[in-house]
Parts: C-alpha cells; structure tokens; sequence
C-alpha cells in the first residue's frame, strides 16, 4: 500500500489549497473526474511533471458548445430529452461519441474509445491541450508504488515522483443522525424521490443535494427545496410511509451495491426536475403553452431548460419568467457586445417548427436504422459475378 511503501507526500483533494505548494515537483494526480482533470490543468502550470492516472474511459466536454454558447445551454433541452428516451440506446450513444470526437479523437489521447459501453463525461476545456503539449501525461490505473516511484498496470513506471495527489471523491456520511435512520440510508436510492426517509412516521427530515444530475446540481436542489419547504408548511403532500417504501424497494433492485456509490446518485436532468415539479405543483405544460402561447412554448421544448421554466406557474410563480426564457440567448451574448459587428441571421421560430413536424419521420427512420443496419458500401468493392 501507498502508506507503507511512498516516502513523498500524499494528499487527497479536498486538502489542495495552493498551487504555489507544488512548483518544480513531480505530481501524480490519481482520478479523471472533474477535480481531477482541473487539477491537473492548474498544476501544469507550475510542476515540473503531472501524470494523471486513470482507470476509466472519460470523454472531455468542453464549456463552449455550438455558435459559442455554454454547453448546457445548448444540450440541455427537452427536445434533445425526448430523442434520447425515444431512440435506441445504441444509436444516441454513437451519436454522442461521434459528437465528443469531432472536438478531438479521444482515442488518440488514450481518454475514450467508442467501442466502450462504461464511460464518464467531465467538462474541461484545457486538458486537450495539456496533453497535446506534454505538460500532464495520461497513465493507466496505478498497480503499486515504491518509495518514490509509481508502477503501472500496463508495466511503465515513473520515478521521481514527489507528490501523489488522489481526486479519488468522497464517502458520504450522516453522522449526525440516529443510527437507525442512518443506517437505512446507504444511497439517494434509500430515499423517496432521493429527499425523504420513507421509514419515518411524519415527513420531518429532507436530505437535500444528494443527487448527481447531468445538469446543475445547484437548480436540482433548489427544486428539491421548494417542494420539502411545502411539504413542511402543508401546502404539498407526500403518500403515506408504506406507499413511500414501496416506490422505494422498486426503485432500488436486490442487487449488489455498487461500491462506486457516485454511480447510484446518477440521474437525468430534465426527468427529475420534472418529477420534482410535478410533486410541488409548478411543472409547465408544454403542449399547452404550444397551444396557448406558441413561441413560449417552443422556446421550452428547443431552449435550454432553465430554472425560468418552473416559474412559470403554481407556488412561487414569477411574472418575469416569461420574458426571461424568451431573451435568454440574447442576454447570454450581452457581455460580449463590447465591439459590435454585423450579422445576417435571424431569430425566427420557423426551424422550430420545421424540426417538430420532422420529428415523427427522424424517428421512425433512427429506428429502422438501428435495427436494420445497412451492409457499409465501399467503392472498391467488385460485383458478384
């Protein structure tokens, strides 16, 4: 083990405070997740050598999507949310891969391979070029380590090393609760909707946040507290404790933990948002708003899901949360207004339409593509005689 073996420092994440610490030495960060990879960015700046060792295909995302807009912004749409539930896993799947790669090969850095069916996405812009430049060097998981060197699971080794760094992510822990209540929450998959212990008689606890979406975590907990904060106050109901338990067991199979619990708070976006709403009664109703107010409607359906949406209606409804989704794009771009220069697009809603008549026929053609795949042509091909 590295506590017996590692004569040099070792240091997990949450006790990094200052790069400055860190000048002229060989670290070893050991973890791709996002802290990670950011750690590894800033580090480079200053060591003499990072190597970051990981053990799982990771695809690099960076901030700035399409025309320059944020990346969420961008994918985080609902229409974007009814192609991935309604296509073939494995055809949304290449589609994404294909998507990461036309950024870089992440094949060719050694991150990803397409072929993989388990993989993590991070957002990092600068690690692409880090290890374009050789200032961070990807390794595979670590086997051992020496005194001062780490040894490979693909036989390398790298000396030298005078820091190991583990970005390796936390245990988390309820201390301050009863054992009995404690114990029964092992994950987010224990609670009901993630927030309430259901084996409690009276909806008194709320564990808010423990959760990992694929959007802001900040505006799920923020749904989750509008809902809790009615349930509290009376104005929102939950079933009975039994009902609670049922829903809780289905969710949660007899299987084997996994032991990356990570991986057990992983959820959508949209569809918990969704749920969550729908229990604290201000969910919008995007046919009718497609109905009532057409272009609010499409901008909900092809624009980003921004909290805005949810305050639209029921408790804590906003009335400039229509104009707000509407100028979000606009509003978005407004700092960079600082020189002017002229454009010859539009902003009209007509693709919207055009894309939600399109629909049903991409659709039908996607799964007929996946599950009749064509013979691949290729032009030396001869001809059976």
């Amino acid at each position: 083990g590295i506590e017996s073996r590692f004569k040099g420092q070792q240091l997990h994440s949450r006790e990094y405070r200052d790069v400055q610490a860190f000048r002229g030495k060989r670290v070893l960060v050991v973890g791709i997740g996002n802290t990670g990879g950011d750690l590894s960015v800033e580090l480079s700046r200053v060591a003499a050598k990072v190597f970051l060792s990981t053990r799982s295909n990771t695809w690099v995302i960076s901030r700035v999507s399409d025309h320059g807009f944020p990346f969420d912004m961008v994918n985080t749409t609902r229409f974007n949310h009814l192609l991935e539930w309604l296509l073939p896993s494995a055809l949304t799947r290449r589609i994404r891969f294909q998507k990461f790669n036309s950024w870089f090969n992440h094949t060719n850095y050694g991150l990803a391979s397409s072929k993989s069916s388990k993989f993590k996405m991070i957002i990092n812009e600068e690690l692409p070029f880090c290890l374009l430049s050789g200032t961070v060097v990807l390794k595979p998981n670590v086997k051992e380590f020496t005194e001062s060197s780490a040894v490979f699971e693909d036989g390398t080794t790298e000396e030298n090393i005078d820091v190991v760094l583990f970005a390796t992510g936390y245990n988390f822990s309820f201390p301050f609760l009863e054992e009995s209540v404690r114990s029964a929450i092992d994950d987010n998959r224990s609670l009901y909707k993630c927030i309430f212990p259901p084996q409690l008689e009276k909806p008194t606890l709320a564990i808010i946040g423990l959760i990992q979406l694929t959007g802001s975590i900040m505006v799920g907990s923020e749904m989750q507290a509008r809902w809790v904060t009615g349930v509290f106050a009376g104005w929102n109901k939950v079933p009975p404790p039994s009902r609670m338990m049922a829903e809780v067991l289905k969710r949660k199979p007899p299987v084997k933990r996994n032991p990356y619990e990570r991986e057990n708070l992983k959820m959508s976006f949209i569809s918990y948002m969704d749920k969550i709403a729908v229990c604290a009664g201000v969910k919008p109703s995007v046919l009718r708003l497609l109905l009532t107010d057409p272009q609010l409607g499409l901008a909900i359906f092809f624009g980003p899901c921004s909290p805005y949406q949810y305050r639209l209606m029921g408790r804590g409804r906003w009335s400039g949360a229509r104009a707000a989704i509407l100028t979000q794009w606009q509003r978005t771009l407004q700092p960079l207004r600082t020189r002017v220069v002229a454009d010859s697009s539009g902003s009209s809603y007509s693709w919207c339409w055009v894309c939600l008549l399109a629909l049903p026929a991409a659709l039908t053609a996607g799964f007929l593509f996946s599950k009749y795949p064509q013979p691949r042509w290729s032009p030396w091909a001869h001809p059976q005689p």
